[in-house]
């Protein structure tokens, strides 16, 4: 089947004429091969040219593209900004406040612990504790 497509395409490229403008008309405008003009731009060349070099030198092979190195950069930036503007916002305030804001932590700290306590039980100890409640209040309705 191959050799079949072979035989037909070498048949019709004998019946197909090719050009042969250059020797039998001179006056005719020879073509000539396109240009991309992506690949003809300076920058690109430029950008080729570079990409090269750094290929051969064995760079770049292990880093990061830019946009990912920006947009870290750009992450690490805001953090330190953030700590900064924290650590400002700490030592503008007078040692009344300060101390204001530490019992607060602490009441805060008081109250938190046993809900959380409450929260991590498991369910069928909150259950239990349910019924013990229901048990005790039937048997002092009883009592009255």
């Amino acid at each position: 089947m191959y050799s079949e497509i072979q035989r037909e395409r070498a048949d019709i490229e004998g019946l197909m004429a090719r050009p042969e403008y250059r020797e039998w008309n001179s006056e005719l405008i020879k073509p000539k091969k396109l240009l991309n003009p992506v690949k003809a731009s300076r920058s690109h060349q430029e950008l080729h040219r570079e990409l090269l070099m750094n290929h051969k030198r064995g760079l770049g092979m292990d880093r990061k593209p830019e946009l990912q190195r920006v947009l870290e950069h750009r992450r690490r930036n805001q953090l330190i900004k953030k700590k900064e503007e924290e650590l400002e916002a700490k030592r503008m305030q007078c040692p009344f406040e300060q101390e204001l804001l530490r019992r607060q932590q602490r009441l805060n700290q008081l109250e938190n612990p046993p809900q959380r306590e409450e929260d991590h039980a498991p369910e069928f100890i909150k259950v239990r504790e349910n019924l013990r409640r229901i048990t005790t209040l039937t048997s002092e309705e009883r009592a009255l």
